[in-house]
């Protein structure tokens, strides 16, 4: 019995520590049946097998009816699209329903009925499973004839709930939208009162030559609302001022102050409020993830505290260095970590540790993930050291990146002297010569720099491995070229052989140096630290992303049950761009200014400006704005660890959203986490 309690207090710690490392929180079944289907649950191919459902789901609109997935988006000149079968689609949504519904189920048990009744999600799950399955039977019911599928918008929820991030990046969005919503409001008024004024001075007068600007953009109260909001975009400018400013230049005071006002002022304001509301809430919601952190360290002290023998007049407890030993073997964790902390174990003096010493054990789990280059080769021969030091110096990267601007400057010559000629009159002598002399470079300086830095310490690098892998591919083009073209001679002129032209793959050649010369960017400091900023945000922000890919699904996809079939292929040309519409692919983002423009005409039903200026103001005034706000951050945050931190050549460090805020983040006091640990429901500590 004693060993059977051991091998409980080992898993247990173990499972404490692992959702420690994810930020899980800890309020869970933790007897031996359920630790074991917890981390079955919470296992690589489960949440693999979870991840692809989801994707599945969200991928059936592309095929289902309406659907409009083909080469083009044109309905005057595109394909019949496939119509899938009856029951079809719907088999995989009902094996797709059935995945989610083992998830909620596992879900509900492993954290128990109490936590179940506090867990506003995991309700939400179980109603969205049921409205689904009931719109599912209705859809079977009428032969998958009915037009309206409210199974479809409720899709993009699965993919929400399923991230832990993605919910608190949304509780921090839907914290903020008081202070935003001040800001719209001030920004309506705006619009109202400038509306009211462009009735008064846009009016219908006896002279109808005079009232072109009343007919076309402020006939009545919707036309002039919407011929200002629409400005407010500055999709209509400077159309809408035109006519006006024909008659008297003094009307475009009146545009004038409405732009600087609205876009200058407010929208700026707009996005100033957000930075400072949604950062705010954002720092508390990783605060909560840090407490949670020492949460679940705290309690996998605390249950292996009955594993050594401790005095009974103790007034400290401690845990065996080697029950961490067995813990830590068991645990999954990135190898980094482990390696860190096994080191630390392993060169403490004393065998055991206190909860101060073991919540200091791992805080490697905080620190920056840090990528050390591999050393250079040692030459023996002094000739071997001098080239070495020749083709390893910053010098010689610096006269790569001259002969890569002289490329780029030779391919921009020949491409305006070989504008206006057609392709019968081009000749390709003097663009492929050059293209084979640099490639050759390019060839000869990744070798030097791999006999220099060591083909390890090379492929360390990630501007090196972008470099040669172009480098790479240039040269397989080249000889693919030679092959079927032969050598570049006067006269070499375009012809279709096998599966490209010739001006084809010479085409493609010089994209690919184009490309190349991006290479100048670790060379430049602060261009270089906006890339990372950017490439950061694009490797932490999955869940930002993740909300924006709900946000596009569910409009999409009320977009298309809207105006399906509104357009015929008939008609106006200012229609067929409404034929967008109809798809599941049209591109909402590049077309909703656009389309809010072809609103003031009337080309479609006046109740789609309510669609239409419901996604402007989600997608265009709330989230483009949370995301510069994220990305000042995010600027910020490395401009000043630039400042304080000289960068190391031969280090990388790599952070997280949660790392970002490190510095400001308040450690929990003993009292909070003990407090939180004897309200665990499932867990009863010995003190």
């Amino acid at each position: 019995a004693a060993g059977a309690d051991n091998d409980l207090y080992i898993n247990q710690a173990v499972v404490f520590i692992e959702d420690a490392i994810q930020y899980r929180s800890i309020n869970h079944r933790v007897d031996s049946k359920s630790l074991w289907l917890y981390r079955w649950y919470y296992s690589r191919i489960c949440q693999w097998i979870l991840g692809l459902t989801i994707t599945i789901i969200l991928a059936l609109a592309f095929i289902e009816t309406p659907s409009s997935l083909t080469v083009t988006s044109d309905i005057r000149y595109r394909l019949p699209p496939w119509d899938p079968p009856c029951g079809l689609t719907e088999s995989i949504e009902l094996l797709c329903f059935l995945v989610f519904m083992i998830d909620v189920s596992v879900k509900s048990y492993l954290i128990g009925w109490e936590e179940f009744r506090k867990t506003k999600w995991l309700m939400a799950y179980i109603l969205t499973l049921i409205v689904s399955l009931a719109d599912w039977i209705v859809s079977l019911s009428f032969f998958c004839t009915e037009n309206v599928r409210i199974r479809r918008i409720l899709r993009p929820f699965f993919l929400l709930q399923n991230s832990s991030m993605m919910k608190k990046t949304l509780k921090s969005i839907n914290s903020t939208l008081p202070e935003m919503a001040s800001v719209v409001l001030l920004l309506a008024v705006h619009l109202s009162l400038f509306t009211m004024f462009a009735m008064l001075l846009f009016a219908r007068t006896k002279d109808g030559q005079q009232d072109k600007e009343w007919v076309g953009y402020f006939r009545n109260l919707p036309d002039s609302l919407t011929s200002l909001l629409v400005l407010l975009t500055t999709a209509n400018n400077p159309d809408v001022m035109i006519p006006a400013y024909s008659k008297n230049r003094a009307y475009s005071i009146f545009f004038i102050l409405f732009t600087v006002l609205g876009n200058l002022f407010l929208m700026n304001l707009l996005t100033a409020i957000i930075y400072n509301q949604f950062r705010g809430y954002l720092l508390k919601s990783v605060q909560s993830s840090l407490f949670r952190r020492r949460l679940g360290i705290r309690a996998a002290f605390e249950v292996l505290c009955p594993l050594k023998e401790t005095p009974a007049n103790a007034q400290e407890l401690y845990v065996s260095v080697g029950d961490l030993f067995q813990v830590l073997q068991k645990v999954e964790m990135d190898s980094r970590c482990k390696r860190a902390i096994m080191r630390s174990l392993k060169t403490c003096s004393c065998d055991r540790l206190s909860a101060a010493q073991f919540q200091k054990l791992f805080e490697e789990l905080d620190k920056d993930a840090v990528k050390q280059h591999p050393p250079s080769p040692e030459y023996q021969s002094h000739f071997m050291r001098k080239m070495q030091f020749a083709f390893g110096h910053p010098y010689f990267g610096y006269l790569g990146n001259v002969v890569a601007l002289a490329n780029i400057v030779s391919i921009c010559v020949v491409l305006v002297m070989d504008a206006d000629k057609q392709p019968s009159e081009r000749d390709d002598f003097f663009l492929g010569a050059i293209n084979c002399f640099f490639i050759l470079y390019y060839l000869l300086e990744m070798l030097l720099k791999i006999l220099a830095m060591g083909l390890k310490r090379y492929l360390s690098y990630p501007s090196n491995r972008f470099d040669g892998l172009l480098t790479g591919i240039l040269l397989i083009l080249e000889i693919a070229t030679f092959a079927v073209y032969g050598f570049p001679h006067p006269g070499w002129r375009p012809e279709l052989m096998g599966l490209l032209s010739l001006w084809d793959m010479v085409r493609l050649v010089n994209m690919l140096i184009v490309f190349r010369f991006l290479r100048i960017i670790p060379n430049m400091k602060f261009m270089a630290l906006v890339v990372t900023t950017l490439l950061d945000l694009v490797k932490n922000l999955r869940a930002f992303a993740g909300i924006l890919v709900v946000v596009f699904y569910a409009f999409a996809i009320t977009g298309i049950m809207l105006f399906k079939g509104a357009v015929v292929p008939m008609g106006n040309i200012r229609k067929n761009v409404i034929s967008w519409l109809s798809s599941i692919t049209f591109r909402l983002w590049l077309f909703t200014i656009y389309v809010i423009y072809l609103l003031s005409f009337n080309l479609i039903c006046r109740w789609a400006k309510t669609y239409f200026v419901a996604w402007w103001l989600i997608s265009s005034v709330i989230w483009v704005n949370l995301f510069v706000a994220l990305l000042l951050e995010n600027f910020i945050h490395k401009w000043d660890r630039r400042c304080h931190r000289e960068p190391l050549s031969d280090i990388e460090y790599q952070r997280t959203v949660e790392l970002m805020f490190r510095d400001v983040l308040e450690e929990p006091t003993e009292e909070e986490l003990m407090e939180r640990l004897h309200q665990h429901p499932h867990l009863h500590l010995c003190r």
